[in-house]
């Protein structure tokens, strides 16, 4: 007997606001929030996904949209959904949940995405000391191919993922959550293990009630505010797993520009598992308690594959040339601006490559983490997404005028006063 079409447990009306949905979304983790449904473990269900900002980025010719980005609403999840064995009995603290993505993608009549970097006021990205203002780039699909009319000349295949999906923590994870990323906020600024290099902030994202959405919870009533005031954001992925960005379930290694992979509407079609005590009995705490854990993957047996790749290297020297000992960041920064100042050489400008980046395929890796004083990171690309040639060939150096590609990425203003960084030997 055929399958049953898989059941919709959360519905997305793309004309309504998140605010506005039949089942209540949230943005914050939080044990107390009620789940908006339950499924059965073996059953085939499907759950439906506005982008991470909710609509407010459109598909327009104008980055001002992502400027004025309020990222205090990331991220808009559909849920929670609580998970009955057959007998009726919900997932635990302590059991193993595995979770087998059946199906994805975009939802009908919704179509494109978008990758962006947000001004460096508000948020900023990876490389926000050398690209501070913000930036947005549409792309479109093709079934699995991506291109994009600010990116011109690119072609790849797209393969969808869920940027952020987890688990509800406990209360007593939570606390642990907010304590120590309250003490990175207050005293991050005094530690000598912050990489130097990075100029991201704040250094954690704090529980705010500030546009809190905390799904059937009715906002301003006494269990809102208590809630909202403890509620973690989603910025960061934690031990529940949360907003991981496993490439292979896929983009581009790292999400380097923040607002990073093709940022998108779609659906999930899941099933789950419950392993009673599986946690214990298959995870092994890193830490000082038995919350401190973190997801396994298994690869999906669909992703892009290409025969070439033009690797780049970085290691623990930053730009001004002060050597670093054994910093994984410095290295891996390294190797992105090697990388983006490499493709510029062929007629794109380094907004376009460094967006790039952040959505094809491309493969990031600590590669080496034990050669005193230097950690060496790569950045492979796959060769094929270019309509051209960007291998290095004797003769071949580009001269002269380069043909430029146009029109290049939707960029606004950087009106702030924060310092940027500029390579001193980059040629003009």
């Amino acid at each position: 007997m055929a399958p049953t079409t898989p059941r919709l447990v959360v519905p997305i009306d793309l004309k309504k606001k998140p605010r506005e949905q039949k089942v209540p979304l949230h943005n914050r983790w939080h044990p107390d929030m009620p789940a908006v449904a339950d499924v059965t473990e073996g059953e085939m269900f499907r759950v439906e996904m506005v982008d991470c900002m909710g609509g407010s980025i459109g598909d327009n010719d104008s980055a001002l949209d992502v400027k004025a980005t309020n990222l205090f609403v990331a991220h808009y999840l559909s849920g929670p959904i609580r998970v009955l064995d057959k007998e009726g009995v919900p997932a635990k603290p302590g059991d193993l949940l595995a979770v087998e993505i059946c199906n994805l993608g975009p939802l009908p009549g919704s179509e494109w995405g978008y990758t962006a970097t947000f001004d460096r006021e508000h948020g900023g990205c990876f490389l926000t000391d050398h690209f501070p203002a913000a930036t947005k780039a549409i792309w479109y699909f093709e079934g699995i191919y991506a291109h994009s009319p600010q990116i011109p000349g690119v072609r790849f295949p797209g393969i969808i993922h869920p940027g952020l999906i987890g688990t509800a923590p406990s209360m007593e994870l939570l606390k642990i959550w907010n304590e120590r990323e309250r003490e990175l906020e207050e005293e991050g600024h005094k530690s000598m293990t912050l990489s130097e290099v990075l100029h991201q902030r704040p250094f954690a994202d704090l529980p705010t009630p500030e546009a809190c959405l905390l799904g059937k919870i009715e906002d301003g009533t006494p269990e809102w505010q208590k809630i909202a005031k403890e509620a973690a954001r989603t910025i960061a992925g934690r031990e529940n797993g949360g907003n991981c960005d496993i490439k292979n379930l896929t983009q581009g290694d790292g999400e380097v520009s923040f607002c990073g992979a093709i940022e998108m509407d779609g659906f999930l079609e899941l099933k789950c598992e419950i392993i009673r005590g599986g946690m214990h009995e298959y995870l092994t705490s890193m830490g000082p308690t038995p919350l401190h854990v973190n997801p396994i993957f298994e690869i999906g047996p669909v992703e892009p594959r290409f025969p070439e790749w033009l690797v780049f290297e970085g290691v623990s020297v930053d730009e001004s040339g002060k050597q670093h000992y054994m910093d994984a960041t410095v290295a891996f920064k390294r190797a992105v601006l090697n990388a983006i100042d490499y493709i510029s050489k062929f007629g794109y400008s380094r907004e376009q490559s460094y967006l790039l980046l952040s959505a094809c395929p491309c493969e990031g890796r600590i590669s080496g983490i034990v050669d005193s004083p230097n950690a060496c990171a790569t950045l492979a690309i796959p060769t094929a997404i270019f309509d051209q040639d960007i291998r290095p060939k004797s003769g071949k150096v580009p001269v002269g005028p380069r043909v430029v590609r146009k029109p290049d990425v939707l960029k606004c203003t950087y009106d702030g006063n924060l310092p940027i960084t500029k390579n001193p030997s980059a040629r003009a």
